[in-house]
């Protein structure tokens, strides 16, 4: 069978889903210990602030402004000393750092909003927005990775960010990426939809699951589907990935070939799982269904993977 690298689109499914627009500079190969400090210095540094999940944006008179000079992020409490290099753009270098202030003792002119509600609402531009998911990423894993998983120790943030040393035994660590399956079984004319109790009433998505160690992610597929409803799968092919810094994973959506039709549900992650023709999800999508059944918003993998295959 001749190997296809090439039989694709120019632009990737990737680039169509929320948090996936990062066109920064990282320059990962010229990180070093001073990286971090010369980005502050510099005459043109942008700060993305954020807090228990909420993106810091002051409010313009056509939307939302995600960046901070050092002297503004100072004056919201700032925490640079645990601040991270994001990169480079045409304007300079962009940081992330944690916000002091509280969401509610904030300025007037300056929300904090979730970052869900961010990209669901398509308050900053998409580069902004998958540099936010960076941002968030990186500060949420070292606000939970303070401690050396090998002695215990204090460990310190270095090199921008991108890793944590112990001064006491030595090892370092490096930022973690959880990957997640996102799927979209599929059987004739008809695909498998799940609706977890932590949804939105009246809406149902792909089912999903974290990949274990040891698992490819196809395999990954079959057993998050057969787990969770009862449904073997055949061929399993990838479609899209999006990161999801909720705190840092990646999203990997995949289609995969329903063997069986008779669901059995694990009433411990479903609610209800059912199958869905193709003229039933069109009708969702367009907001006509019957019953009032929505899907993801369009931002989302588990939107894309979805809309694909009920418009293909």
């Amino acid at each position: 069978m001749p190997l296809r690298l090439f039989d694709a689109p120019l632009r990737e499914p990737s680039q169509f889903v929320g948090f996936s627009g990062n066109d920064l500079d990282r320059q990962s190969e010229n990180r070093n210990e001073e990286s971090l400090a010369e980005a502050l210095a510099h005459p043109t540094a942008r700060l993305m602030l954020m807090r228990g999940g909420r993106a810091y944006l002051k409010m313009k008179e056509n939307g939302f402004d995600p960046h901070f000079t050092p002297r503004e992020a100072d004056t919201l409490g700032a925490r640079l000393e645990f601040s991270v290099l994001l990169g480079f753009d045409a304007e300079g270098p962009r940081i992330a750092a944690p916000a002091g202030i509280e969401p509610e003792d904030l300025p007037p002119a300056i929300k904090a909003i979730d970052y869900r509600s961010v990209y669901i609402q398509g308050l900053i531009a998409p580069a902004d927005l998958g540099a936010l998911a960076q941002g968030a990423s990186l500060l949420a894993w070292h606000s939970s990775h303070r401690f050396c998983s090998k002695c215990g120790h204090q460990s310190e943030m270095r090199h921008g960010g991108y890793r944590r040393v112990c001064p006491n035994c030595g090892a370092e660590h490096f930022p973690r990426t959880d990957p997640v399956a996102i799927m979209l079984a599929v059987r004739d004319d008809k695909c498998l939809l799940g609706r977890s109790p932590r949804f939105q009433p009246g809406m149902y998505s792909c089912l999903a699951g974290f990949i274990e160690p040891g698992e490819t992610i196809e395999n990954a597929v079959r057993r998050e589907t057969l787990e969770e409803a009862g449904i073997r799968l055949g061929r399993v092919v990838y479609q899209a990935s999006q990161p999801w810094p909720f705190p840092y994973s990646l999203m990997i959506g995949c289609y995969g070939e329903a063997l069986n039709e008779d669901i059995h549900p694990d009433l411990n992650e479903l609610e209800d799982c059912r199958w869905f023709s193709r003229d039933e999800v069109r009708a969702i999508i367009a907001g006509k269904h019957e019953t009032g059944i929505t899907v993801p918003p369009p931002g989302a993998i588990a939107s894309h993977l979805i809309r694909t295959w009920a418009e293909e």
